[in-house]
C-alpha cells in the first residue's frame, strides 16, 4: 500500500482531484485486455508534461513503480499494473498542439485517439498512416509505446515511421526532447526510434511530433476466394515478388472463414472456400486500375475459386464484410482468446499455417489464424475454456512449439502487439544474452531505478 505521505505528495503536485486511491478507482484501471487483473496502490491523472515531470521526481524519490496507461487496450499485459505499482493514465492530455498541413505534421499530447488524429489529417487532404485495429478508441501514446500497426503497414510501415520527435521524461524525473520537425536529420543519435515500442520502460512519452501523408486520390478493393490456405499464401508470395505494392495484403484461414459463417458474413463467399484474401490498391485515380490489373495477375493460380473487385465505397464496404466481422465472431468460439501477432517471412507464411494446423491437431485446440500476411504477420488465435486445466497445459505447449516454430523460420516474436507480461520468456529464444544485457544498461541510463513499467518487455 502507498504511504501516505507519498499520496499526499502526488496530491500536492497534481491536485486532489488528479490522484485516487480508492477501491472503485483501482479496479477499473487494474486490468488491460488480457484476462489477468492487478490492483494498483493509486491511479494518476496528469494534464500537463509539466504534471509528468513532478509525479515521476516524487516517484523517483520514493522508489514507486509506474505503470504507464494509455486505453489498456493492448493483447499483451502492457498497461497490466505491476504489484506495487501506480498507474499513471493519459486520457487527460488529449490536446492537439500543432497542426500544421504546409509542413506535413501534427503535434499531439499521448492521450488523443489515434483515430481522432486521421480524422484531423484527412480536414485538410492528408491522414496518418498507422491503421491499428484499436484505432477509433486506443490513445495515440499506447500506440507509440508498443509500435503499433495494422493492414497499411505493408505499404506504409508501423507507428515508428511516422515519428519526427518525442517529448518525454525519464525514470529520474528528467525531460528528454528528440528528433526534430523535418523530414530529413541526422544530428545525434536516434533516440526517437528508440523510445518508439519500448513499451514505457524507458521513458514517458508527452509528446509526439507526428508525420502526415497526402490522401490517396483512390482506393479499390479485390476479395478473393481460395481452394486452401496454402494457395492463398503461395498468391501472397506471387504478390510481393512483383513491382506493385499492395495498400492491404490481408488473409483468413479456413477456422476464421468457419467462424464467421453463424453470422452470415461468409454466405456470398465461393462454395468450398478455405480462405480468403482482401487485398487493396491506392493511388492518384488514373493509375489506380493498372495496379489492380497488376495485382490480379500476380494472384491468378491454382486454388483460386473467385475474385471480385470494388471500386465504389459501397462495395468496397460489402467486401470487406467478411473480415470485418472476425473478432467478434472468434470470441464465440471459446471464452479467452490468446492472441499472438507473430511474423515470419512471406516466403515462409504457407509452411508457417501448415505448422499451426498441425499442432491445433496435435493439441486438440481451436487455433484460429489470420492478419497482415504482406507483412508476414499473423495473429495466430488459441481459442481455450481458462477454466480447464488440461485445456490451458496443451495451449501452453502449442505457443511453445508455434513461437520456435517462428524462430526457426527466420521470424520474430510479435510484429504489432509488443510483449508485456505475456511473452517475456520467449524473449531469450530471440534475443541472445550479450544483447539482452545492452538494452538493459539503456534502460539503467534511462531509469536507474528501475521504476518504469516494471515487469514488461525485459524478460527476468
Amino acid at each position: 500500500m502507498l504511504a501516505e505521505h507519498v499520496l499526499a505528495a502526488f496530491r500536492f503536485a497534481l491536485g486532489e482531484d488528479r490522484v485516487f486511491a480508492d477501491g472503485g478507482t483501482c479496479a477499473l484501471y487494474a486490468s488491460d485486455e488480457t484476462p489477468k487483473s492487478v490492483l494498483p496502490d493509486a491511479v494518476l491523472f496528469p494534464a500537463s508534461h509539466d504534471d509528468v515531470v513532478a509525479l515521476m521526481r516524487i516517484a523517483h524519490a520514493h522508489g514507486v513503480a509506474i505503470t504507464p496507461r494509455g486505453a489498456g487496450s493492448g493483447n499483451v499485459g502492457g498497461a497490466l499494473p505491476a504489484p506495487g505499482s501506480v498507474v499513471v493514465s493519459f486520457e487527460c492530455m488529449r490536446r492537439v498542439l500543432e497542426f500544421i498541413p504546409g509542413d506535413r505534421l501534427v503535434v499531439v499530447e499521448p492521450g488523443v485517439v489515434t483515430e481522432d488524429i486521421d480524422r484531423l489529417a484527412r480536414s485538410a487532404g492528408l491522414f496518418y498512416p498507422p491503421d491499428p485495429g484499436s484505432g477509433a478508441y486506443s490513445r495515440i501514446g499506447g500506440n507509440l509505446a508498443m509500435n503499433a500497426a495494422g493492414p497499411r503497414a505493408v505499404k506504409y510501415g508501423v507507428t515508428r515511421d511516422w515519428v519526427l520527435g518525442l517529448v518525454a521524461v525519464t525514470g529520474s524525473g528528467e525531460t528528454v526532447r528528440t528528433g526534430c520537425r523535418t523530414t530529413k536529420g541526422v544530428t545525434g543519435l536516434d533516440l526517437t526510434r528508440l523510445l518508439v515500442g519500448s513499451e514505457g520502460t524507458l521513458a514517458l512519452i508527452t509528446e509526439a511530433t507526428l508525420k502526415l501523408a497526402p490522401v490517396p486520390d483512390t482506393v479499390a478493393t479485390l476479395r478473393l476466394c481460395f481452394a486452401s490456405p496454402r494457395a492463398a499464401l503461395d498468391a501472397v508470395g506471387r504478390v510481393m515478388q512483383q513491382p506493385v505494392l499492395p495498400s492491404a495484403l490481408e488473409f483468413m484461414d479456413a477456422r476464421a472463414i468457419d467462424a464467421i459463417r453463424p453470422t452470415g458474413a461468409a454466405d456470398d463467399l465461393a462454395p468450398g472456400t478455405r480462405a480468403l484474401l482482401m487485398v487493396e490498391a491506392d493511388g492518384a485515380h488514373e493509375d489506380v486500375p493498372r495496379q489492380i490489373d497488376a495485382l490480379q495477375a500476380a494472384l491468378a493460380g491454382e486454388g483460386l475459386l473467385e475474385m471480385r473487385s470494388g471500386f465504389e465505397r459501397a462495395d468496397i464496404v460489402r467486401l470487406w464484410a467478411a473480415r470485418k466481422s472476425l473478432s467478434h465472431a472468434v470470441k464465440k468460439i471459446a471464452p479467452l482468446k490468446i492472441n499472438e501477432d507473430v511474423v515470419v517471412p512471406v516466403s515462409r507464411l504457407a509452411d508457417f499455417v501448415d505448422f499451426v494446423d498441425a499442432t491445433a491437431q496435435s493439441q486438440h485446440l481451436p487455433i484460429v489464424s489470420f492478419g497482415h500476411a504482406g507483412n508476414g504477420n499473423l495473429h495466430v488465435n488459441l481459442m481455450v475454456h481458462p477454466d480447464d486445466a488440461d485445456e490451458m497445459a496443451r495451449a501452453r505447449a502449442a505457443l511453445d512449439a508455434l513461437m520456435a516454430r517462428v524462430l526457426a523460420l527466420g521470424g520474430t516474436l510479435s510484429g504489432e502487439h509488443g510483449i508485456g507480461t505475456e511473452k517475456r520468456r520467449f524473449v531469450p529464444m530471440e534475443i541472445d544474452a550479450p544483447t539482452l544485457e545492452i538494452m538493459r544498461a539503456i534502460k539503467r541510463v534511462f531509469d536507474p531505478r528501475g521504476l518504469l513499467n516494471p515487469g514488461k518487455l525485459f524478460p527476468d
